[in-house]
């Protein structure tokens, strides 16, 4: 039970730094709409969903007045959209995203995520067939997202669904050319993928989740940065343990915030509270900056050798500060570095500080993964699958979640600057140092087997 009188001073000091809480994220099962008839199943969904998510945006938006915290998102995460469409046409898929789309429309939510599926051992035939309608229902829909799992621990990595993924993603980005291949921007492609993650584009309602669900995801940003460079003011040259100290402490107030409101959310919306995912991730305004955390540690150039040592310290005490002030923390709780997203680690890859190998370094302890990057148009898709492997060889091996959200921009060449603007901002396109020469060991397909340490039962 939460103690709001307790929390009130923290309300207030946290409020003065202008944090928020990202997104208010409603889990919806939808497996009781699954129907032979397309039709059938196409209304059944969306009037799941307008029911569902009826009151949530004015909820959300009460609540958060209540509190003076502003909730910027409101969303909807389903379970997989695959699991309805064994025995449906790739155009039935298409029509069921654009029920979705609608659905959003009516309810007053910006995004929604679970168009997804879960590829990591073999592909059913509904899995094929939404992945094959992909290209046409991201590029049709405004509001709807789309993810992929294609390896875990326990199941190792399927290299078969990684190539066809990544011929997915060209698609994806020729059928949206005239946006800049923005399509490719909400597909996330995991390795180990959580089930309740509320942060898009990898939103999803796993199995064994509730019926329907509020997950919580907060970010602060600004408010750990200033917490960092207050402990520089008092002390002149801090120890790095006495910096993830007060990222701790930080972290463990703005996670308190978090659960009041999901509580609060869920007890008037009449649905279960599921967790808070204290998840560090930016916008492209100038104070809201993960990058700007590294350079408050002293990392003036993001990219330098100490980044990745920076970037583990940082996740490291944000999991423990969330995770001693709840017992709900879950999804992807930890730092993002979605490049386009983040202007000072924009800045550093276009100045050629950070690079894509060492973006790469930096999602071994990160949070998330290669999330928000531009690549070069004639990025093949040998070079896509390739980058999507390794990504997912350091999730599966170090038993975490890793994400791969690369956007190939047609018609782009390395060092193009390309602007989506509002949340899914700017950057530049960049590129693998060596993009060729792994045609043979991608073509062979199968399955990478999963780690030794897997077997743990």
């Amino acid at each position: 039970m939460l103690d709001t009188s307790d929390l009130s001073a923290t309300l207030r000091m946290i409020g003065e730094e202008n944090l928020d809480v990202r997104t208010v994220t409603l889990g919806v099962n939808l497996n009781a709409c699954a129907s032979p008839d397309g039709a059938k199943l196409l209304t059944g969904v969306y009037d799941r969903i307008c029911r569902a998510a009826e009151h949530l945006v004015p909820v959300a938006n009460e609540v958060g007045s209540r509190y003076g915290v502003e909730i910027v998102n409101k969303r909807i995460s389903v379970s997989p959209a695959s699991i309805l469409l064994e025995n449906h046409s790739v155009d039935t898929a298409v029509k069921l995203a654009c029920a979705m789309d609608r659905a959003c429309d009516t309810v007053g939510v910006d995004l929604l995520g679970g168009f997804s599926a879960l590829v990591q051992k073999g592909i059913t035939t509904g899995e094929r067939t939404l992945i094959e309608s992909l290209p046409e229902a991201l590029a049709t829909t405004g509001h709807v997202c789309g993810s992929v799992n294609i390896g875990t621990t326990k199941a190792g990595i399927n290299a078969d669904a990684v190539y066809f993924i990544a011929q997915t993603v060209l698609k994806i980005a020729h059928a949206t050319s005239a946006q800049k291949g923005f399509g490719a921007a909400k597909l996330l492609i995991f390795a180990n993928q959580p089930e309740d993650n509320p942060f898009m584009a990898g939103a999803m309602l796993g199995a064994g989740e509730p019926e329907c669900v509020i997950n919580v995801g907060v970010s602060g940003p600004g408010v750990v940065k200033r917490a960092v460079e207050r402990l520089l003011q008092k002390r002149e040259n801090p120890r790095l343990d006495e910096i993830a100290e007060e990222v701790k402490h930080t972290a463990y107030r703005v996670t308190r915030v978090g659960e009041l409101v999901g509580h609060d959310v869920a007890r008037r919306l009449g649905v279960t509270f599921g967790i808070v995912d204290l998840a560090l991730a930016p916008t492209p305004r100038v104070g809201d900056s993960v990058g700007e955390i590294y350079q408050a540690m002293g990392i003036e150039r993001l990219g330098a050798p100490g980044t990745t040592a920076a970037v583990m310290l940082l996740n490291d005490a944000v999991k423990k500060g969330g995770s001693f002030a709840s017992s709900s923390v879950g999804g992807l709780s930890g730092a993002f570095i979605p490049v386009m997203e983040d202007h000072a680690i924009s800045d550093a890859v276009t100045r050629g500080d950070l690079s894509l190998e060492k973006l790469e370094a930096m999602t071994s302890v990160c949070s998330v993964g290669l999330d928000m990057i531009l690549l070069p148009g004639d990025t093949t898709a040998e070079t896509l699958a390739g980058i999507i492997l390794d990504e997912a060889a350091i999730g599966v091996a170090n038993r975490k979640t890793t994400g791969v959200r690369v956007i190939p921009v047609p018609g782009a060449k390395k060092g193009d600057f390309v602007d989506f603007g509002g949340l899914f901002g700017s950057g530049t396109v960049t590129a693998p140092v060596c993009p060729g020469g792994n045609e043979a060991f991608v073509m062979h397909g199968g399955r990478i087997p999963a780690p030794i340490h897997s077997l743990v039962n």
